[in-house]
């Protein structure tokens, strides 16, 4: 449950990081092509790590609702 409320917080800062970008772009904030050039790749990293954060939570929701284990164990076990 502890990973949940770690990958909750980080959306948070992930979201508020974002919201920041755009709240100074739509303000003015942006006083030459290099700077908004550099806060679009801002936002679109940000809006491309939400998305990958969402897509490991589906997976991870869908196996947990199959009820299926993923195992770490080599298979065929240990050579020796």
């Amino acid at each position: 449950m502890e990973d949940f409320i770690f990958v909750d917080k980080i959306r948070k800062i992930i979201k508020m990081r974002h919201d920041d970008i755009v709240a100074a772009m739509v303000s003015g904030g942006v006083d030459n092509m290099e700077k908004y050039q550099y806060m679009l790749g801002q936002i679109r990293t940000y809006q491309y790590l939400s998305q990958e954060i969402s897509s490991l939570l589906e997976k991870k929701e869908q196996k947990d609702s199959d009820g299926t284990v993923i195992s770490i164990k080599p298979k065929g076990g240990p050579k020796t």
